[in-house]
């Protein structure tokens, strides 16, 4: 209300039940200006990135999704399915998920089975099919992270990772799961605080030009809204002062910065882009792009929103096909974990 913030993410932190949820959201939709919605979003992946666990039904990691669909090609769409209706019972109006990074290294310390698979292709089906499923339910989806965290062998929540492949592999291999996830129409996607040295030797992909106009928007023709990455993970935070990373970010096309344990480091990012706007032409362009993505998200996934009802919460949450649904990807979780 006072900063004018696009919106907010809940983390585990902020989560007790179900009923504190629906609670804490309705409060949250009340503080919505007719022009200016807040949009409430949350990490919702299933496996160990969940922030519900334990209030909405519990899936599996999407490496499980990815193994099932070989047999089952209806999965992915039934799962994102599934968690979009109890996202949106309960107040929710974008998921950051799927992740389409390729696990195309083992030792990768950060994505590992939260990917789909290991294979670019099947990558690309599930997450698209995930993501059609997600957004038919309501709930905008976020493809991440752009252009591709899956090879690296470092945490960007710790330090900066890079990853040394050329451009011709990217599109080979990286690519191709965004590539799919945006003719899926996926609402948003999310940046990687990674650096990729063949597109741009002096920024991680966050604060590129060359990375998120150059690829996203002109090769991949992408139109929706990029979220970036945590700006307080150490990968951006330790190199870049918040003034430098938000006239980059607006340059390179970021249309929403997330800062996600800091509130006044928040209201300093807003006071910045303003200054920073203020004084620049091409910046105010930039924020006025922004503005209109973030708008149509708006109109497509806000609205004009009513505070969610607790009584079809809690008849929508894990309700007994989702808890079939879920069991059944958990399932195939624990035989791949016991072999």
């Amino acid at each position: 209300r006072d900063e004018q913030a696009c919106g907010v993410i809940l983390f585990r932190r902020n989560i007790v039940s179900l009923e504190q949820v629906v609670a804490l959201n309705g409060e949250l939709s009340t503080l919505s200006q007719p022009d200016h919605p807040v949009v409430i979003g949350v990490d919702q992946e299933g496996g160990r990135v969940a922030r519900l666990a334990g209030i909405c039904t519990d899936v599996g990691p999407m490496r499980s999704v990815g193994h099932l669909s070989e047999t089952d090609p209806r999965l992915p769409f039934s799962v994102g399915a599934m968690m979009g209706r109890e996202l949106a019972a309960l107040g929710f109006h974008l998921n950051f998920a799927p992740v389409v990074d390729v696990d195309s290294n083992p030792n990768n310390p950060v994505i590992a089975d939260r990917s789909f698979s290991a294979l670019p292709h099947v990558v690309a089906r599930c997450g698209a099919d995930f993501i059609r499923g997600l957004q038919k339910s309501g709930v905008a989806a976020c493809a991440k992270h752009f252009p591709g965290h899956g090879d690296t062998d470092t945490d960007s929540h710790l330090m900066m990772p890079v990853l040394h492949v050329d451009k011709s592999r990217l599109d080979r291999v990286e690519l191709i799961p965004f590539a799919a996830a945006i003719e899926a129409g996926v609402a948003s996607i999310m940046t990687a605080h990674v650096m990729f040295p063949a597109l741009d030797d002096e920024h991680p992909a966050t604060l590129s030009r060359c990375i998120l106009h150059d690829v996203v928007r002109k090769q991949l023709g992408f139109g929706g809204v990029v979220f970036s990455d945590d700006l307080q993970m150490k990968a951006i935070a330790d190199r870049y002062a918040i003034s430098e990373t938000i006239a980059l970010g607006l340059r390179a096309g970021v249309d929403v910065f997330l800062i996600c344990n800091d509130v006044a480091l928040t209201a300093e990012a807003i006071a910045c882009a303003e200054r920073l706007c203020a004084a620049d032409s091409t910046l105010r362009e930039a924020l006025v792009a922004a503005r209109r993505r973030i708008g149509a998200l708006r109109s497509k996934y806000v609205g004009q929103p009513d505070a969610p009802r607790l009584d079809e919460a809690r008849a929508m949450v894990r309700c007994a096909p989702h808890v079939r649904l879920g069991a059944r990807v958990a399932a195939m979780a624990v035989a791949a974990d016991a072999h």
